[in-house]
């Protein structure tokens, strides 16, 4: 296991099998439809690159594991080790903490005069709720979603899966789910909370 561990990490960092070293493998088997993997072992070396392009890149995936990590491994201390842990649990906890403060706690709580609380990871994974409120013996939801173009796409999409699932949080728990947008101005982040998106609204993004 440890062995795999480090040859995926490697061959991860440096993109050894990316689609511009071996090309699009999934679309290839598909297109080849392989019965067994002797079809799709044939097929890959005849019509995309031969297998001694393969062992030219294990050998590199060789050399950077041997030379290049060994070299990075070695020049390790246990100091770094040690600053390591007390960075990754000390300092960068804070920093998220402070971040979640200063976004979804400070401006919430402060425009809403509510507290809102952070959801568990079953409200997360069942749900698709981020946070709530809690008003009397019901809770309303609420769901963080970055705005800018770029996340435009990946909202639409996700909306008419995430519609269930907000759908039955309100059946259980009897509030509705709001989409709370994530917006940075001069490297500040504000909030905008939206609801559900209609259907003209999503045809006006995809435009």
């Amino acid at each position: 296991m440890a062995k795999e561990w480090i040859l995926n990490q490697a061959n991860m960092r440096w993109g050894l099998t990316k689609k511009n070293k071996v090309g699009p493998v999934s679309e290839l088997i598909r297109r080849c439809s392989p019965k067994s993997l002797k079809d799709w072992e044939e097929y890959y070396y005849n019509n995309v690159y031969p297998k001694q392009h393969l062992e030219e890149l294990g050998r590199r995936l060789y050399i950077k594991i041997t030379e290049v990590c060994q070299a990075e491994i070695e020049s390790i201390t246990e100091e770094d080790c040690i600053n390591f842990i007390i960075n990754l649990v000390v300092n960068r906890t804070y920093d998220g903490y402070n971040s979640e403060i200063q976004t979804i706690y400070g401006q919430l709580q402060q425009s809403l005069g509510v507290k809102v609380e952070p959801a568990s990871d079953e409200w997360d994974r069942g749900y698709n709720v981020d946070f709530f409120i809690k008003v009397k013996n019901r809770y309303i939801g609420l769901q963080i979603k970055p705005a800018g173009y770029a996340y435009i796409t990946q909202i639409i999409n996700e909306l008419e899966f995430q519609k269930k699932t907000h759908e039955k949080f309100t059946a259980k728990y009897g509030g509705k789910v709001f989409y709370v947008i994530s917006l940075k101005e001069g490297g500040e982040k504000r909030l905008s909370i939206t609801p559900r998106l209609s259907k003209k609204s999503e045809r006006k993004l995809r435009d």
